[in-house]
């Protein structure tokens, strides 16, 4: 199996060097870069599975260079600045990060939430015997159709809808718990495991990600509700598709 490919973008050469030489030691095939062009230039060319973005990239807008990865590519992508404040995490998350870490950080945790990222990014392999249609692994609520095995979410009128690889997990930790309040706490757990910190507005960034996507008035929802001081709810019947 190729080894996954991963690209980190940051300005400082010694934080490159640093993590190429770690990343590379735990079996990725690492790509440094120091701009925002670098990084168009390599998706175009050879883009990887995951980014690992600084904010603070001199002379340009690191959020920016996150939108337009959203918006043209399907890889994972992890925040790693110095930037820690509470807002820059919330808007990190609001353009699609699947995760945000902070300077300085530990090396073994930043590996394990790259795993945990590309876990969530990769269907398990059905046993060989199972049929490609197998019930019970698409399932259909409010005429939307999600796909466990394609990881797809598919709208009322069949066309399909890109989700990042939280966005996927979180819809389907819902699904499968439709008619039922979950806590924060219980998403980020299903959601994210050991790599969940006390950032717990994770979860309400990609809930309200999710709304805009999938709900006729995100302001007024009614597929994805908010119970106060509980959590949230799935409301619609869920079936087999």
């Amino acid at each position: 199996m190729d080894p996954k490919h991963l690209a980190v973008l940051d300005d400082e050469p010694e934080i490159t060097r640093l993590l190429t030489g770690y990343l590379a030691g735990h079996g990725f095939r690492v790509t440094p870069l120091h701009t925002g062009g670098d990084l168009m230039r390599l998706m175009a060319s050879d883009p990887p599975t995951l980014v690992l973005l600084d904010l603070g990239l001199p002379g340009e807008d690191g959020f920016a260079i996150a939108r337009q990865l959203r918006e043209h590519w399907q890889c994972g992508l992890v925040i790693v600045t110095g930037r820690g404040d509470a807002v820059d995490k919330v808007v990190g998350l609001e353009v699609g990060a699947d995760d945000y870490v902070t300077k300085p950080f530990d090396l073994r945790e930043l590996v394990a939430r790259i795993k945990a990222v590309l876990r969530r990014m990769t269907p398990p392999a059905p046993p060989a015997a199972r049929p490609s249609a197998e019930p019970g692994t698409r399932w259909r609520f409010a005429g939307w159709t999600l796909d466990e095995r394609s990881r797809e979410l598919r709208s009322p009128d069949g066309a399909p809808v890109v989700l990042t690889s939280g966005e996927f997990e979180l819809l389907r930790v819902l699904v499968h718990h439709a008619g039922r309040v979950l806590s924060r706490d219980f998403l980020l757990e299903h959601t994210r495991g050991r790599s969940a910190g006390p950032f717990d507005r994770t979860i309400d960034v990609q809930i309200g990600r999710l709304r805009r996507k999938i709900e006729a008035d995100a302001d007024l929802p009614q597929i994805i509700k908010s119970v106060r001081s509980a959590g949230y709810v799935l409301v619609p019947t869920v079936e087999p598709a």
